[in-house]
């Protein structure tokens, strides 16, 4: 019996520590959201906003939405929308593609990136992570960014983003994200991705800003310990709770969009739940709980939204960022 109550002890303990780090995670995840975008407004800095009028419109049709018209909505400062990244916003992992870019300039090696590949092939199948893989990529991590600068892990993510991913994002999704743009509403990526490679990826869109996994750096330079855990299950609520109050956002005004059914938290804390490209685990959810189901994947159309019925119950009323499996080279 005692040994019993050991064992309840130290797991009750486990789970509040994990807890307290997935807080902690979220908290600095909005803190530094909120940094990034009052950087980003004071620079003038690319993004892939230029398109033309007609793809606008095309993209806006294949969400199954009418194609606005000229006039922008004025702000609504209350209501926003919070997008999952990888196989929401991009096709694929979006630092599958970031290491992609890094094995190209040496920065990891070929064994590496198959062992990250793996990786993203088991997630993939079996749908939900478990807390070893977690914890593994977040130690591969760590050992990669320690004691490299964040303006160059920036410099590389730019020039990364131009070549392997600004094709892979999914247009009927990102013209989900220009309804709310378009409606007066803030938007912003909420990924394990790194903070700093999501703000890229939300710049490049035309975004609000983005949250993301914060490595702790001092003085520019990566010191090897993040700061609370990945932003990961949990841990994205927490982020999206703590941006809502820095903001004064009303959750119950806002949407939230993913592909996994590791982001029911996420999903949950929020107005409106829309599963776009769900995962089985997902699309079961989402099914019982009566939430949008949106399907970029196939030659399908999904059925015919409009701003009411996406932007409706929430605004009128989330690869692993780490798991690049990087092999730290003795000099």
């Amino acid at each position: 019996m005692e040994a019993v109550c050991v064992s309840w002890w130290r797991g009750r303990n486990k789970a509040q520590e994990l807890e307290r780090l997935a807080t902690l995670a979220g908290e600095a995840s909005a803190e530094a959201a909120v940094a990034l975008e009052a950087a980003s407004a004071s620079t003038q800095l690319p993004t892939d906003q230029e398109v033309p009028a007609e793809d606008v419109e095309r993209d806006a049709a294949g969400a199954g939405a009418e194609p606005t018209g000229p006039e922008p909505a004025p702000p609504d400062l209350t209501a926003a929308a919070f997008f999952d990244v990888d196989n929401t916003m991009m096709m694929g992992a979006s630092i599958f593609h970031f290491a992609r870019g890094l094995a190209a300039r040496k920065y990891v090696t070929a064994s590496d990136l198959a062992g990250f590949a793996w990786q993203q092939v088991k997630f993939r199948i079996g749908g939900k992570e478990n807390k070893e893989s977690v914890s593994s990529a977040r130690e591969q991590l760590l050992s990669f960014v320690a004691g490299r600068t964040v303006d160059e892990m920036v410099e590389v993510g730019e020039e990364i983003y131009d070549e392997l991913m600004a094709d892979k994002i999914w247009s009927g999704t990102r013209a989900l994200a220009r309804m709310h743009l378009e409606a007066g509403q803030r938007v912003w990526l909420v990924t394990a991705t790194p903070v700093e490679l999501a703000a890229i990826i939300a710049r490049r869109l035309g975004l609000t800003g983005a949250l993301g996994t914060v490595a702790e750096h001092v003085d520019g330079v990566y010191t090897g310990r993040l700061v609370g855990d990945l932003l990961h299950g949990r841990a994205k609520a927490h982020a999206v709770r703590a941006l809502a109050a820095r903001e004064g956002l009303n959750l119950r005004r806002c949407a939230a969009y993913s592909d996994s059914q590791n982001d029911v938290p996420m999903l949950s804390v929020v107005g409106t739940a829309v599963a776009v490209n769900p995962d089985a685990g997902l699309r079961e959810i989402a099914r019982n709980r009566q939430w949008e189901i949106r399907d970029f994947r196939t030659g399908r159309k999904a059925a015919k939204i409009g701003v009411p019925s996406v932007l409706g119950a929430g605004a009128l009323a989330g690869a692993v960022a780490a798991g690049l499996a990087y092999r730290k080279r003795v000099a």
